[in-house]
């Protein structure tokens, strides 16, 4: 039973290991620190949409591991900072 147990979790931490490249681990940083300053200036200037948009550039990085859908919800939310 223990051999079982080990095999899954070797599988698991395998999988998850290969999930992430580099590329996408500096665009999941770059887009965190667009929205930390983000977040900053909603905090400062009271607009509770920058807010939103910062935590959600901070987080989103967090839940996608292919850095073409990461490079394109953090370009989708950069733009909607913007947006009027």
């Amino acid at each position: 039973m223990p051999t079982d147990i080990q095999n899954e979790v070797q599988g698991l931490l395998k999988g998850a290991a290969l999930s992430f490249d580099y590329k996408t681990i500096l665009v999941g940083i770059f887009f965190s620190i667009v929205g930390w300053l983000a977040w900053r200036h909603g905090r400062k200037t009271q607009s509770g949409r920058h807010m939103i948009l910062g935590v959600g550039l901070m987080a989103y990085a967090y839940f996608v591991s292919s850095f073409w859908w990461s490079l394109g919800i953090g370009s989708v939310l950069t733009v909607f900072l913007f947006w009027p």
